[in-house]
């Protein structure tokens, strides 16, 4: 039976409505409602046929212990956590606080995540990854992101407007912190980069004359300007190839959304092994060769950690880690000794 939001009275509205209103009423991006949800639903079957309303913090800390159990990575347990606690904060308006869930259960879990090297490729390497992937918009993107810096979200969902030609940069909007962005606009790519947008442009003038043409717009901007999701600067770059309904709102109209991340992914792991890289490569890899190239070549870190959007140069500074310092730059005294 569906779980009401006040066990009490079965007249009430049911859990799931008020959980996806305040998700969003927040704004949250569709993958985090739909990760949210899926947690929340894990959380309700772990103390079922107990209402969530009649757990508190103990059933929070009881769902935690099986979680750190089952050896989930920090960030995956830090997320199902946010998931309860947006639940209780803002669907059951209850005042429970993570820092009042610290326990000896608890604990592993808020704990900071593992901040593993990431995988860089080296120049060679790029050029390799860039001469397999065929020319379409797959490596149009890779190079892009090799360029910029850009997260791939950020990338895949680059607009027309977003693209300033005349200043030589690109700006990365819905960013992890909601704060808008500049990076550069490389020179090697404004030719690519213009035929890109003459192919989005027919596309968006098909859909027009067939009755389409229409985005999905951030926040409520498709409610406070009715016609601007069909303008063409609100366009993708790079258009996925079939229409589709928002699944937020099922019986709304066909829009042109932006390529899946899951093609480019299977394109870049395929181009890695036809180019005999022997590393785990995917479309991040890019962004983290970005930064560790820009640091090989005596760029300031501060530099770099704006362009990557880092809140802390704590994050940026795991890519020092790649480079040739510490350990790897000393020489053994073994090394010293005549030969």
């Amino acid at each position: 039976m569906p779980l009401t939001l006040d066990p009490a009275d079965p007249k009430a509205p049911l859990l799931h409505t008020r959980l996806i209103e305040a998700l969003r009423i927040k704004g949250y991006a569709y993958s985090t409602e739909k990760s949210y949800v899926d947690w929340i639903k894990r959380y309700i079957n772990f103390h079922a046929p107990a209402h969530p309303a009649s757990l508190g913090a103990e059933g929070i800390r009881a769902f935690v212990a099986s979680l750190a159990a089952r050896d989930l990575a920090p960030s995956t347990r830090n997320q199902a956590l946010g998931a309860v606690l947006f639940l209780y904060r803002h669907v059951l308006r209850a005042a429970i606080s993570s820092e009042g869930l610290a326990s000896e259960a608890t604990r592993d879990l808020t704990a900071r995540p593992d901040k593993r090297i990431p995988t860089v490729l080296s120049r060679d390497e790029i050029q390799r990854l860039f001469s397999a992937l065929p020319i379409g918009a797959s490596q149009l993107i890779a190079r892009l992101l090799y360029g910029t810096g850009l997260r791939v979200s950020e990338g895949l969902g680059l607009r027309v407007k977003d693209i300033d030609f005349d200043q030589n940069q690109i700006i990365a909007r819905d960013t992890k912190g909601n704060e808008d962005r500049v990076t550069m606009l490389p020179s090697s790519l404004v030719p690519p980069l213009r035929q890109q947008l003459d192919r989005a442009r027919q596309l968006h003038a098909f859909d027009l004359a067939h009755g389409h043409g229409q985005v999905d717009l951030p926040g409520a901007l498709r409610r406070k300007y009715p016609n601007a999701d069909a303008e063409w600067h609100w366009q993708y770059v790079f258009p996925s190839e079939r229409l589709a309904r928002d699944p937020r709102d099922p019986a709304g109209p066909l829009f042109r959304h932006h390529l899946h991340e899951s093609g480019l992914q299977r394109a870049i792991h395929a181009a890695a092994r036809l180019a005999g890289i022997n590393k785990l490569v995917g479309p991040q890899t890019l962004r983290h060769s970005f930064a560790t190239h820009l640091l090989e070549a005596h760029y300031d870190i501060r530099t770099v950690q704006t362009l990557l959007g880092h809140k802390d140069v704590k994050t940026t500074m795991i890519y020092t880690h790649v480079l040739r310092q510490g350990a790897g730059a000393v020489r053994s005294p073994l090394d010293a000794l005549p030969a």
